[in-house]
């Protein structure tokens, strides 16, 4: 069992073809295509907001909303709620808080989402630096088997070492699929409140 978790580790960690989807993202380990930022077009089909900028940054009101309900601690329907509660008086008041509103969303939200992404891709990078470790004590384990008169105690100490570590590697990996779809989640939660935002001007 020992020697089949070794022959395991090696097949792990040895050098293969990028799994990138995208060349230009080589540390990239997700299944969905990387894209950068997020775009306003692809969201919002409200007023322009061309002239909005980072004015909502000084309305505190505004600024506290933007982080209540862009926090995924709160629940979609109460974010959605707080929108609609908000986004009251004249066509020209609810338009001016429509648009403070979505804009500190839409900044808050790919931020977040960016710093996201940076993560995923440092983990993807401490992978590859953990597999170029796996795989150098296994060439040291290999180099000692192949040597007369070997230390046993050695090899057994590598042997265990390479399956600790292939455990390890293997939790981890596990891990990706979940933390890939986080950058999802934030997509999908900014297209829902810039609908609730759109549906309140109506």
């Amino acid at each position: 069992m020992r020697i089949l978790r070794v022959v395991l580790a090696i097949a792990l960690a040895s050098p293969g073809p990028s799994l990138a989807a995208d060349p230009r993202y080589p540390d990239w380990p997700c299944n969905q295509i990387k894209v950068p930022e997020m775009s306003v077009a692809a969201v919002w089909a409200g007023p322009p907001i061309d002239d909005v900028d980072s004015t909502w940054e000084q309305d505190p009101a505004i600024r506290n909303l933007v982080a209540q309900v862009a926090a995924r601690r709160t629940p979609l329907e109460d974010a959605e709620k707080i929108i609609s509660d908000t986004i009251t008086g004249d066509p020209a008041e609810r338009q001016r808080k429509a648009k403070l509103i979505f804009t500190g969303l839409f900044k808050a939200l790919n931020h977040e989402r960016g710093e996201v992404m940076n993560g995923i891709e440092r983990f993807s990078r401490k992978q590859k630096e953990f597999a170029d470790q796996v795989r150098s004590t296994i060439l040291q384990l290999r180099e000692l088997q192949n040597t007369p008169g070997h230390d046993q105690t050695k090899v057994d100490e590598l042997i265990s070492r390479v399956e600790w570590d292939t455990r390890i590697f293997d939790e981890r990996s596990k891990t990706i699929g979940y933390v890939c779809e986080v950058p999802v989640l934030i997509e999908q939660r900014l297209f829902a409140l810039a609908r609730a935002i759109q549906q309140s001007l109506e």
